[in-house]
């Protein structure tokens, strides 16, 4: 199970700070992940890890604002949202992947939590 959490509403140019605690399964063995979903789009990626955190990745239009992080022995993955813009705002979702590594795509994700959601005024 993930659990997400963090969400809010904020300015334009504020932080904001996302946790996604996973209990159930071995959460230090898996890769992690936070997508996206803004409304009437589809859902993207947005940052990954793996499972030592030696390995991230950013989509494009976050990098050097976003840090994704993880702290094992929490089971917990954390999403560090600073210099937030309007198009930052959506449901964000973290997900545990069935491999060690860090994925862009959601067929490495098979465990989804329930979404928190940001909101970012201009």
């Amino acid at each position: 199970q993930l659990q997400a959490s963090g969400g809010g509403l904020v300015q334009a140019g504020e932080s904001l700070r996302l946790s996604c605690r996973v209990s159930g399964r071995t959460f230090s063995n898996y890769g992690m992940a936070w997508f996206r979903q803004a409304p009437g789009n589809e859902r993207e990626f947005v940052a990954s890890i793996n499972w030592v955190s030696t390995s991230t990745y950013y989509e494009d239009s976050v990098k050097g604002r976003f840090t994704i992080s993880r702290n094992n022995a929490e089971n917990t993955v954390y999403l560090q949202m600073n210099s937030l813009k309007a198009e930052d705002a959506a449901v964000y979702y973290c997900a545990a992947s069935f491999r060690s590594g860090a994925y862009e795509t959601e067929e490495f994700y098979a465990y989804w939590g329930q979404g928190t959601l940001v909101t970012v005024s201009s």
